[in-house]
Order: C-alpha cells, then sequence, then structure tokens
C-alpha cells in the first residue's frame, strides 16, 4: 500500500513545500449521502489532521476511498497496525528549499534553435539566441560559452577558447542542478535524522555531490594579501626597533641602492612567515604590493577556480541529471512520513471487524477531551428511538457511530470494541436550528423520499420533529421508522417525543433512554451518557428548573419549582 500511497502522491503533484493547501476529491463515491453526515466526515479527517506539519498530508487521506469490501478494510488495518507508534521530530525542521548557490563565473548558452532556445527559457537557464555577428562578439566578457544547435555560426564559436559545443540541451547549465542541490543542503542535514531507512538511502545517495557546493580551495582575494602586507610591515617595523643602523645602512636605503643584507633578511623572514607569494610583493621598506603581477595572479586563480568548479560538475554530470527525480522522491516520502507521525497518537486501539449488527462497547468520542466510555447495540431491533435530556448526548451518540464508521472504512483502530455492517449509505438530518415552518418540513419529506433503502443503509435523524408541529411530529417519525425499517435499513432518531412514538412504534424499533440522575453539587445535570437500552428516558424539565431555582434569587424559578415538587 506504502507504494500506491506514494504514486497517488507523485500523480497529484502533492508536496510538503506547497504553500497553499490544494484539495484532492475522493475518486470514488461516498458512503455519506447528505451534507450533515459529509460535515461530520470532515470533522473526524479534521481531527486525525490535526498534527500533520505540511498542508497537502491531509490529501492523503482521500486515498482511501469507501470500499463496502471487507478484504480492503483488513489490507488497510494490516497498513496502519505496521506503522510505529512513535512520534520524531526532526520533520518540524523542515525548511522550504532556497538557492543558495550561484556560479562565480559568467557563463550562457547560444543557439540557433529557437526550439532550443524557449526550452532552455522554461528551464530558467541563462541561454542567448544568435542572430548576426554582432550577438557573437559580446561572448567574449564570459568565462564559459555553451553552444547548442549553431550551425551558421560553429566556425567563430570554435575560435572562442571559452567556448563548450554540446550534444543536447540536456547537458546544458548543469549549474542548475547544482542550485538545486544547494537549496537542499539544510534538508539533507535534517533528513540524516530519519529512522525511514527510504529516506536515508536517497540522503546517502546525494550526499557525496555537495562537495561540489563546499568551495574550499586555494585561492586568496586582494583583500586578503593586502591585509598580510600590513601584518609584514607591522613585523618588520618591530624589527628595525631592535636594530642599530649604520651610516653606511642609512646611505645605502637612501639613495636606493640595494637594500642591505641585514634588513633583506628581516623583509624575507616576514613575508615567509605570511603565506604570500614573494613574487607579488616589491621588496622594501614599507613592503608594497605589485600592481601588475597581482592583476596576472588574480585572474589565473579565478580562471583556475571557475575551471575547477565546471570540471567537477562535468564530472558528476550523470548524478546531477538524477537529482530533480531522487529530490521528487524525497518529497514524496517526507509527505508520507508526515502523515506516519502525525497519525500516531490515534493508532493506539481496537480495529473494527464487519459484523451482521451493530455493537459498540466502551468506546471513547474522539470529539471530546474527556469523553465516558459508550455502549450501544443495534441488532435484531434495527431501529432505536433515543430519548433523553437536553444536553444528555443524544447528538454526540449519533455523531459518534458516523466516526466509528468513519474509522472503520479509513482502517484506523477505534477505543473500546466496535463490530458493524460495512454500510453503503449513510444519512445524517442534525438537528434543525431555525424556525418551524412549512418550508423546512416539506424539504426534510423531500430529502427522507430521495433515501436508497437497503440492509446497509443507515439513517440518523436528531430531533426532526422540530420542523413540524408536536401532534403530528410523533406520527411522522413513527411512520417513518416503520417504512425504513420494511425496507431492511438501519435507524437511530434522537427525539423528545417518546411517549407518543412509543404508542405507535413499529416493529424492528426500540426506544433507548440517556437519563439525568439529578444535579451535583454546583446544580449542573449528573447524566450517564449510555443509553439504556429498551427504557423511555424523560428530558427531566423539573430539575433544570431546581437548578435555575438553586442558582438564581429571583422568585419566579422559586416558585415554579415548588409547583412542580406538589
Amino acid at each position: 500500500m506504502k507504494e500506491e500511497m506514494l504514486k497517488f502522491i507523485e500523480v497529484n503533484n502533492l508536496s510538503p513545500f506547497n504553500s497553499v493547501k490544494e484539495d484532492v476529491e475522493f475518486d470514488g463515491e461516498s458512503i455519506f449521502k447528505n451534507k450533515d453526515a459529509k460535515a461530520i466526515f470532515r470533522k473526524v479527517i479534521d481531527k486525525l489532521a490535526n498534527r500533520f506539519l505540511f498542508k497537502d498530508t491531509r490529501n492523503l487521506f482521500n486515498f482511501f476511498e469507501f470500499t463496502d469490501n471487507n478484504e480492503t478494510i483488513k489490507n488497510r488495518q494490516k497498513f496502519f497496525q505496521d506503522i510505529k507508534n512513535d512520534y520524531r521530530g526532526f520533520l518540524q525542521e523542515i525548511k522550504i528549499p532556497k538557492v543558495c548557490w550561484k556560479p562565480k563565473y559568467g557563463i550562457i548558452i547560444v543557439t540557433e534553435s529557437e526550439e532550443a532556445y524557449m526550452q532552455l527559457k522554461e528551464l530558467n537557464c541563462p541561454v542567448e539566441f544568435l542572430v548576426s555577428e554582432n550577438d557573437v562578439q559580446g561572448l567574449d566578457e564570459y568565462d564559459i560559452v555553451q553552444v547548442l544547435d549553431c550551425e551558421n555560426f560553429q566556425q567563430t564559436l570554435e575560435r572562442l577558447p571559452q567556448s563548450v559545443f554540446l550534444a543536447s540541451s540536456e547537458e546544458a547549465y548543469l549549474e542548475r542542478y547544482v542550485e538545486l542541490l544547494s537549496s537542499w543542503k539544510y534538508n539533507l542535514q535534517v533528513l540524516e535524522k530519519s529512522d525511514n531507512n527510504d529516506i536515508r538511502k536517497l540522503v546517502n545517495e546525494i550526499k557525496p555531490l555537495l562537495s561540489i557546493l563546499d568551495g574550499k580551495n586555494n585561492s586568496v582575494s586582494r583583500e586578503e594579501i593586502e591585509f598580510g602586507v600590513s601584518k609584514i610591515n607591522n613585523e618588520i617595523s618591530q624589527e628595525l626597533k631592535k636594530m642599530t643602523i649604520s651610516g653606511e645602512m642609512l646611505f645605502a636605503m637612501l639613495s636606493k641602492e640595494k637594500l642591505p643584507d641585514e634588513l633583506e633578511k628581516i623583509i624575507n623572514i616576514a613575508i615567509e612567515r605570511s603565506g604570500i607569494n614573494e613574487e607579488l610583493l616589491i621588496k622594501k621598506v614599507p613592503v608594497t604590493i605589485d600592481e601588475a603581477e597581482i592583476e596576472i595572479y588574480l585572474r589565473k586563480q579565478s580562471i583556475k577556480e571557475h575551471t575547477g568548479t565546471a570540471e567537477k560538475i562535468m564530472r558528476n554530470a550523470k548524478q546531477l541529471l538524477e537529482l530533480p527525480g531522487k529530490f521528487e522522491k524525497l518529497e514524496n516520502l517526507i509527505l508520507l512520513e508526515d502523515f506516519y507521525q502525525g497519525l500516531a497518537e490515534f493508532l493506539k486501539g481496537n480495529y473494527p471487524f464487519e459484523d451482521s449488527g451493530l455493537e459498540v462497547r466502551d468506546s471513547k468520542n474522539l470529539f471530546l477531551d474527556n469523553p465516558q466510555p459508550i455502549s450501544f447495540i443495534l441488532d435484531d431491533k434495527r431501529c432505536s428511538i433515543l430519548t433523553g435530556a437536553n444536553s444528555g448526548g443524544k447528538t454526540t451518540l449519533i455523531e459518534h457511530l458516523i466516526q466509528l464508521i468513519s474509522l472503520f472504512q479509513l482502517g484506523f483502530p477505534v477505543s473500546g470494541n466496535v463490530k458493524m455492517p460495512l454500510f453503503q449509505e449513510i444519512y445524517y438530518f442534525a438537528k434543525n436550528k431555525g424556525s418551524l415552518n412549512k418550508g423546512a418540513f416539506e424539504t426534510l419529506l423531500v430529502q427522507m423520499s430521495k433515501i436508497k433503502p437497503g440492509n446497509k443503509t443507515l439513517i440518523l435523524a436528531d430531533e426532526i420533529e422540530s420542523v413540524t408541529e408536536p401532534g403530528v411530529a410523533g406520527k411522522v417519525i413513527s411512520a417513518t421508522c416503520k417504512f425504513f425499517l420494511e425496507q431492511g435499513c438501519w435507524l437511530v432518531v434522537a427525539t423528545h417525543l417518546g411517549q407518543e412514538v412509543q404508542k405507535t412504534l413499529p416493529f424492528g424499533a426500540r426506544v433507548d433512554g440517556i437519563e439525568a440522575k439529578g444535579l451535583d453539587e454546583n446544580y449542573e445535570l449528573i447524566v450517564d451518557h449510555n443509553p439504556v437500552l429498551g427504557r423511555l428516558a424523560n428530558s427531566t424539565p423539573e430539575l433544570i428548573v431546581e437548578k435555575m431555582a438553586n442558582t438564581y434569587k429571583e422568585d419566579y424559578f422559586k416558585f415554579v419549582h415548588n409547583e412542580l415538587k406538589k
């Protein structure tokens, strides 16, 4: 599966260095069939992607298409089981590659081919299109002139000592690969810390080329020579202070004749200690630079240095040409490694498995900070009418089920023990946050009518009674459950109309309750979020009134509370 994921990264042009996240869509059809269900699935992905370092890593979830094949799920689970459950932070040090090397010598590519010119322009190579002899005459200023597809001016270009004739555009300006290499120098040092064998292998293949960037040479700058001369003269000055100068020696110095042997010896020792080539200096007091000699020296040195770098690049041409492909592989591996590392904390738990019934045992909700373990079952009773107090956890349980289905599809483990059918169609009708009106009720009915029923269809609904009058809402819920149960669907319907629905409870349905047990010392509801199967729970408004009566001083709350107690 790893190789397929790397291919997915390559095909979709994903990279750890993309500054703007490009969303990759699922190739297959989603099992979540309406916007509310899809919103919870996206919430699961957001939670899982929370520790990714790179924006594009999240797109790797789209590799895991929705499936109804149990073997596919098992292969995914095996893949995640094999990922090491540790988090190594070296990826946090990765930076966007930035070129830090440019050739110090002047280099130009010349061509008479428009096609070659455009191609090299796209590659950001320094290229000039030759049209006339005037174009050729201006090439003297370059240290290296690379010639590609030049038939008309070939003889003229052959007379230029710095001309290098190329067989193909692939050989042109190999310095671009050295620039690419320089942009990765820092990241290669970071990636040496990786335990990923594939990453380490590529890094070790590339590392020897870094010597091209070292810039280690024996060249000396004019500034260094000038500084050395000042040290020479300082040393001579110190030695002269120790000497007793005779009249004969002074006369010889003033008459600009040959330096006295004693003084010449001092100058020679000082020059030798400096390491500066004595041919570059004029031996007198003070010692000075021979301008003509240093000009020739620096020019030869520059040519030698440029030639050495260029020759080094040419010797490593084959390896340099392989760098773009290797760095692309490194990018892909870095993204995959971020996927592994970012998911490490979620890869602990038990893996769900396919079963004919839905059973959740002691599972903790991924969305909550301090969740209570929840158990819930649907088997011979395929429909749960979920009742209970406000803030008791009815909505949370429904969304918990979508979360578990999402993790099962991806191949992830979950907390607790979970088994369920491989659902193919999931619909979630979230709590209506608007006002009761005819349009909202009609919209809900239209949405319900488009459900494709079957034994792998799960319908989740949260207080759908809020879009119509209470008197008829209970009957609508009962009729809806009966219709879909008869066609083999699974349902969980959260409602405050448990008593009304219970009167016309269809065959195959069960009323479950999440009950409030009282108030704690802070007058907060004590709720066991585990639904009690087969028991109707009240919304317990009397407990809410008791909380208000104990929290606020207004007489109204106390009066209503006392009336309810009667």
